[in-house]
């Protein structure tokens, strides 16, 4: 992936899940609705659902409230706060440090040593998701 490729993908998504945020918190909080395709289709819970509630709780400064809804949502909401300050640094300084940890972090994530206990913890979140019927 390229450098300009990479910085629109990130910006985009983060600016995206700023909306869908904000939408969410003016929004009536009707818990009956749900964008995943994996529920909607099954009715079981990814290792994502709930993360929009967790990163809500973790924004109003529910932290241990986020994290019993979701883990996922501390990452999404660090990447949301850092990411797009990050990008808007690197473009405005002409710099790629961004870029770079990306590169360094994905070649990272490539060694078994690396993912294999990343996608035993997501497939543990799954099952506390199902469990606690997220």
């Amino acid at each position: 992936m390229t450098k300009n490729r990479l910085y629109i993908l990130v910006f985009t998504a983060c600016l995206i899940g700023f909306l869908y945020f904000f939408y969410k918190i003016q929004s009536s909080n009707d818990e009956s609705f749900s964008v995943c395709f994996i529920k909607n289709a099954t009715g079981i819970p990814c290792p994502s659902c709930g993360s929009t509630r967790a990163v809500i709780a973790f924004f109003n400064g529910n932290l241990l409230e986020s994290i019993a809804i979701n883990p996922f949502g501390i990452l999404v909401s660090s990447i949301m706060i850092v990411a797009p300050f990050w990008i808007l640094i690197d473009w405005i300084l002409k710099k790629n440090s961004f870029y770079l940890f990306y590169k360094k972090t994905e070649a990272k994530l490539k060694k078994p040593i690396i993912y294999i206990p990343l996608i035993l913890l997501v497939i543990a979140n799954w099952i506390w998701n199902i469990l606690k019927n997220n």
